[in-house]
């Protein structure tokens, strides 16, 4: 039961929470964004405000509203709600709270809704001891996620749960909370004024993270008060302005978003592969400077730019391959930051090379026909011949014996012929050598540039 003791107190917590904490939307009026998540005609938004929401699991970037929306169901929902921590809750506090749980819809009729931040954190145990509780309905469970839950929770878990999935906000929807914050009596009440410029360098500097952006006005204001002429515009009762440098003091280094273990990370990584597939040379250095810049392994970075050199280039440029390895070497024996350059020129030089997919399209179709086809046989004339019985194989034709270096005679075994697995890309060296054997078995001899 609340006392005035214990609502003086929670009011001296909220005066001396962050301003993010007190800046928190109590109602969906108030909240800003995710119109997908909890639009006016969204699943999620009327489950809320007709009180029957069942189990969910809110996923999506940090800085995006998970919590948020759970203390808005909090506040609108008639049902009992309660906290586990994912990082310190045992599976004894979980059984502990189901049993509560069960016990008040038992005598009271009073369902309970458990929120779990963090869900990710949960052992595989810690998860499984939620899940007869979620299939009965004893709690209505909402987990909250930065990682795919796809990956990260229980797959029964997961049936028992509607995945509700967060985006990064606009840089409008910053603006509005930051707006908000600056004039709004729970957060700086109107002592200090924001021009657009510098509004739009904390949405710039937040990437769709309210948290951040809200951290960074709080700190700005908090040196724009340590200014010699903000005493004289306190003491008149004037507004405080909050400057571009004040902004920049705050938040001298914007580290965008990147878990090297979650979803973003193989995002970006995924980015920078294809746009160096797709000859792209400014994508692939901004994509490449995103995981520098957040402390991507360089040995990471240098084998993802080897097997693409393979994979996407292969003999229509055999130089990257090269130039790949080196790169990977440089960055074993140098480290950042300087192989950061040894890592945009490799990277660079697979953008800028001719593209083939033939050696991968050759290996994989010949490993298809190897698990499929049955033995074929080595032909005769290929056999080792250190055997009793060699000499009835048949003659091999030694190529350096002939003028071109190559002489007419089978290699595949008997059911496929030249072209079955390898066909060039059509551009760049494999080409060129494409052209020359072609020449060279209708014996026109080499080409002419």
């Amino acid at each position: 039961m609340e006392t005035l003791f214990s609502q003086q107190e929670r009011t001296q917590q909220i005066r001396y929470a962050p301003l993010a904490v007190r800046m928190r939307p109590s109602s969906l009026d108030e909240y800003v964004g995710q119109q997908k998540a909890v639009g006016p005609d969204s699943w999620l938004r009327r489950a809320i405000e007709h009180d029957v929401l069942s189990s969910v699991i809110l996923y999506g970037p940090a800085g995006t509203g998970k919590t948020t929306l759970a203390h808005i169901i909090a506040a609108h929902t008639r049902s009992e709600f309660v906290e586990v921590s994912a990082v310190t809750g045992t599976v004894k506090d979980l059984r502990r709270e189901i049993e509560e749980a069960q016990r008040r819809l038992m005598a009271f009729g009073r369902r309970t809704i458990l929120f779990i931040d963090e869900i990710h954190r949960f052992s595989r145990s810690q998860q499984d001891a939620l899940l007869h509780a979620v299939e009965n309905r004893t709690v209505i469970m909402i987990g909250a996620t930065t990682e795919n839950p796809y990956f990260e929770v229980n797959s029964a878990l997961l049936s028992r749960s509607r995945v509700i999935e967060l985006e990064h906000l606009s840089d409008d929807d910053v603006a509005v909370l930051v707006r908000r914050a600056c004039e709004d009596e729970r957060g700086l009440a109107g002592r200090f004024s924001l021009d657009d410029e510098v509004v739009s360098a904390i949405c710039t500097l937040a990437a769709g993270d309210a948290r951040s952006a809200l951290t960074t006005l709080e700190l700005a204001s908090e040196i724009a008060v340590t200014r010699p002429e903000s005493d004289a515009a306190t003491s008149d009762g004037v507004p405080v302005p909050i400057t571009l440098d004040d902004v920049r003091m705050a938040n001298p280094r914007r580290g965008l978003s990147y878990d090297k273990s979650g979803d973003m990370h193989y995002d970006i990584i995924s980015a920078f592969i294809k746009s160096m597939r797709g000859s792209d040379p400014d994508a692939t250095i901004y994509w490449l400077a995103r995981m520098i810049d957040a402390g991507e392994d360089p040995k990471f970075i240098a084998r993802r730019i080897m097997i693409q050199a393979s994979e996407d280039i292969g003999n229509a440029d055999p130089q990257a391959f090269l130039i790949a390895e080196a790169a990977f070497k440089a960055a074993e024996v140098i480290g950042y930051p300087e192989c950061r350059i040894n890592l945009a020129q490799a990277a660079l030089y697979n953008a800028l090379a001719p593209k083939g997919n033939a050696c991968e399209a050759a290996i994989d179709a010949a490993l298809e026909d190897v698990r499929t086809s049955g033995q074929r046989e080595v032909p005769n004339h290929l056999r080792d011949r250190h055997r009793p019985g060699s000499d009835s194989y048949g003659p091999y034709l030694y190529p350096h014996d002939y003028p071109a270096g190559w002489v007419e005679q089978r290699y595949l075994p008997e059911g496929l012929e030249r072209g079955a697995f390898w066909r060039p890309a059509g551009r760049g060296w494999e080409q060129y050598r494409f052209e020359q054997s072609a020449r060279d078995r209708s014996g026109k001899g080499p080409l002419v540039d």
